[in-house]
This record gives C-alpha cells, structure tokens and sequence, in this order.
C-alpha cells in the first residue's frame, strides 16, 4: 500500500510539472479554483450529452460517440487536477473551495455514469449496463467511505482505483473503443467453434474494462473500510 502510494505520488508529481504553466496561464486570465471545477464539472456533463445523443442518434455499430465521450472524460478529468493547482500556486485555497470541489466531482462522475448507463441500456448491452451501475456504486462508495473515516478522525486515502485511476480507465478505453471500431468494424465479433455465443465484440473495449472497474471500485472501499476500522481500533487502544 505504501509503494503503491508512492508511485501515484511520484507520477502526480511528473504530471503537475507539464501543467504547471498552464495553470499559471489560468492564474493570469483571473480564473479561480472554482471556476475551474465548474468548468470540468460542465464538460463531464457533455460527457453524458455525447452518450446520450449516441444512443439516440447512432446505431449500435457505430461506436465513434464512445471514443468522444472519452476523449472529452481525459479532458475534463484534466480539470480535476488544475483546480487544485490553480489553488495551491494561486494562493486561493479555501475550506469551501475544497468541499465544492469534492461536491462537483461526485456530481460530474455521477453524470458521467448516467451517460454511460444511457447509451448500454439503449443499445442492449444490458449485462455491460449492471456493471456500469455496479461501477458507480463503488466509486460513490470509495469517496464515501474516505469523507465518513475523516469525519471520525481517520484518514483511508489508499487503494487502486480512486478518481484519477477510474478516469483514465474509462477514458483511455473508451477512445481506444472508438478507435478500433474505425478499423475492424464496430459491430465485429470473436466466436470460438463450440461455443453458442461470442466471446467477444468490439465493445468489450470498452465494456470488459468498466466490468472490472465495477470490482476493483468495491474492492477500495471495501480497502478503505478495513483501513478505517484497524485505524479506530488503534485510537481506542
């Protein structure tokens, strides 16, 4: 756990020097910290608009609206990190300015969801849109947990999958889903000789990442929540 929190640090330290003069940049336009989780927490929400038109609009082959819709999730997961930055070099950093940044990040992953949910549902992936529902139950789980331990004095910031990690999952994914599609069709499918069904499409992408996003999510909280109770049993002590 230690290492793992370790290398997370590290890479967040590498990413926050590429961007660093791009938060200056925003410093100077007068843009405060949450101005910029209000603008991450907008484009999470043509996150779910993209979805949503691509259920409506597209057909169960084209999957270009997935590849969008991720790109636009590593776009707007970008602002989650830029508004703590702007805070820090800024000198703007406010109690409130915190929990609306967290109010908005649950809110913009809650939406983001929604979007998602939308397009499986409409497009009969039913199984893939369980697990998505599965997936957002634990990532509400995972903040929960953390801002209920703190509220009792502990502090569970650790295991694989917290924000960052869910977003560039879903991201990467996602475009790399809508990519593929372009060159072997959105609608290919894996058989193996024997087997009644396919093993495998074209979305499963996009599809078999969320369904172990749905596991590893409540695998953390679930973490958090041991972390918590052994931390509460040693204050007691």
């Amino acid at each position: 756990m230690a290492q793992q929190t370790s290398i997370r640090t590290s890479v967040q330290l590498g990413i926050y020097k590429v961007i660093d003069p791009f938060v200056k940049l925003l410093i100077k336009l007068g843009l405060t910290p949450n101005a910029v989780t209000s603008i991450g927490f907008v484009l999470n929400v043509g996150v779910a608009a993209i979805f949503i038109i691509g259920s409506e609009h597209g057909n169960r082959g084209d999957l270009s609206y997935v590849g969008w819709a991720g790109a636009l999730i590593l776009f707007a997961g970008l602002f989650d990190m830029l508004d703590g930055q702007v805070a820090r070099l800024g000198n703007m950093k406010s109690v409130f300015g915190a929990l609306y940044d967290s109010v908005l990040d649950r809110y913009s992953e809650l939406i983001m969801f929604l979007g998602i949910c939308y397009y499986l549902v409409a497009h009969h992936y039913f199984l893939s849109s369980i697990f998505a529902f599965i997936a957002l139950i634990g990532s509400m789980m995972v903040s929960y947990v953390r801002a209920r331990a703190e509220g009792l004095g502990v502090e569970t910031k650790g295991g694989l999958m917290q924000r960052p990690e869910r977003v560039i999952t879903i991201g990467v994914f996602a475009i790399a889903c809508g990519i593929s599609s372009s060159y072997i069709g959105g609608d290919y499918k894996l058989f193996i000789p024997g087997i009644k069904y396919h093993v495998f499409e074209t979305m499963s992408i996009f599809t078999i990442p969320i369904a172990i996003l749905a596991v590893l999510t409540n695998l953390t909280a679930f973490g958090r929540l041991m972390d918590a109770k052994k931390a509460l049993s040693d204050n007691e002590e």
